[in-house]
């Protein structure tokens, strides 16, 4: 009796592992998302792994030791909350194999930009503080990051408010035989890019910036999606339906 007792205890004690397994499997998987759809998303390339964090995907470059992209969706809600910058740079704890750090970016003349722009993160002291993650970072001039940059960011934010509801995608653009800064060899892209769509009102832009101080009207960097396509290698916006791909990605316009 005291031996089938024992199995009796034993038996559904084992019965547990399995749930709790499954539960933990599906908690690594939330912060390792290969399947992970998002409308701004771009196509995945062969094995890339997309993440995610409370506002905004991204996919992360070992080699350049930044993103290769990151997409979110502003909203109009989103803004005038108020939530004041972090100011916190971190490295990413959900990139297993390490981001850049503060190391990198010290004395070497370039900005940590953001790429997700902290003031589109002002809705959540969270969100604040994952747009100050180094996944989000990418090293900018100056003249860049605090100027024509900045002003694209905030027309951004102009238009959201006036339409509501935009998806963005923005990333560097990234290459072999790029200079590099810090001890993790984060490479310094030439360009920049940003492409926005508005599904209601069935438009959609792109913007292609060198990582250069400009003074020059932001419309001079402007060009259709399908041009950008063409210039970084990516399939922005695939998973809209086809008719509407081409509508929004054909043309310049906003």
């Amino acid at each position: 009796m005291p031996k089938r007792n024992y199995k009796c205890i034993i038996k559904p004690g084992i019965l547990w592992v399995f749930p709790v397994f499954f539960m933990l499997f599906l908690a690594f998987r939330s912060t390792d998302l290969n399947q992970h759809d998002c409308i701004a998303c771009p196509a995945p390339k062969s094995g890339e792994t997309i993440y995610s964090h409370t506002a905004y995907s991204f996919s992360y470059n070992e080699t350049h030791e930044q993103a290769n992209w990151v997409a979110y969706l502003l909203t109009k809600a989103h803004l005038g909350v108020g939530i004041e910058r972090s100011d916190r740079f971190l490295e990413d704890p959900i990139v297993r194999s390490g981001t850049a750090s503060n190391l990198d970016y010290a004395k070497s003349g370039y900005d940590r930009g953001h790429l997700a722009p902290a003031a589109d993160m002002s809705w959540s002291e969270k969100v604040m503080q994952e747009s100050f993650y180094f996944s989000n970072m990418s090293p900018q001039l100056p003249g860049f990051n605090r100027g024509i940059w900045k002003r694209l960011e905030e027309q951004v934010r102009d238009w959201a408010l006036q339409y509501d509801s935009i998806y963005i995608v923005t990333g560097p653009v990234l290459s072999d035989g790029l200079s590099f800064i810090g001890p993790n060899k984060v490479s310094v892209p030439k360009y920049y890019f940003k492409a926005l769509i508005l599904i209601k009102e069935r438009k959609g832009i792109a913007f292609y910036m060198p990582n250069q101080k400009s003074e020059a009207a932001l419309l001079n960097y402007a060009i259709s999606i399908d041009s950008l396509e063409s210039l970084i290698g990516l399939d922005l916006y695939h998973l809209l339906p086809d008719p509407l791909e081409q509508q929004l990605e054909s043309k310049r316009h906003l």
